[in-house]
């Protein structure tokens, strides 16, 4: 692994990248917040270790700045400063892992490699779309060979569902659960109503249906 410390207590910085570099690991270090921040911008670092209270840029500062332009390195806080609070803030700046000083280098080294084995993040689509049939996910429209389509909020939901899974049969229960949050089967036949209206809106004006009944399973959203 490639491996980026960020620490200005020169003994404990060289305690880490000495450790790392024994296990085969490439370690480089900054030695203040501004430095890392540069590094962490032009190196392809597996990982990263950020001290809380280096100099120039913090560390809550640094991760926060970096997650602003969009390096999705995976970041592990290592700090004196070992309260829930603490925790809590190194988490929501964006980072993936904290763990208090004093600690054990084979803790380190074992949740380094855990961070580093993680998929990478993928943004999250802001539209969705089956052949001619279009979702937009930050307007919260759906339009259908370049006409508009009207839907109720359930109804959107209901499709945004059916498109996130196209292509696979989704049960009456997965839609009870991820549509109305019911986690039993009410005896309702609102999952029937809801399709009948959305393929009235989806498909009835249309020369092709995208929404089908899987008889005996559930139904699929596919062209």
């Amino acid at each position: 692994m490639r491996i980026l410390v960020i620490e200005d207590d020169l003994e404990t910085a060289d305690y880490v990248c000495t450790s790392l570099r024994a296990l085969g690991h490439l370690a480089e270090h900054a030695v203040d917040g501004k430095a890392g921040f540069l590094m962490a911008l032009d190196g392809d670092f597996d990982v990263m270790v950020v001290d809380r209270m280096v100099p120039g840029l913090d560390g809550l500062s640094l991760i926060k700045s970096v997650r602003a332009a969009k390096v999705e390195c995976p970041v592990l806080v290592l700090s004196a400063l070992g309260g829930l609070n603490d925790r809590v803030e190194g988490l929501e700046a964006g980072a993936d892992d904290y763990l208090v000083k004093p600690f054990a280098f084979s803790e380190l080294s074992a949740r380094l490699s855990a961070l580093a084995r993680r998929p990478p993040l993928q943004a999250e689509p802001t539209r969705l779309q089956v052949a001619d049939l279009e979702l937009d996910l930050l307007r919260h429209s759906v339009r259908r060979g370049g006409t508009d389509i009207a839907l109720q909020p359930r109804e959107y939901r209901l499709l945004c569902y059916l498109m996130k899974n196209a292509d696979r049969v989704v049960t009456r229960t997965m839609l009870l659960e991820g549509v109305w949050d019911f986690h039993f089967d009410p005896k309702t036949n609102v999952v029937e109503t809801h399709i009948s209206r959305l393929r009235n809106k989806i498909d009835k004006p249309f020369d092709h249906d995208l929404i089908h009944t899987v008889r005996g399973a559930g139904y699929s959203l596919h062209a």
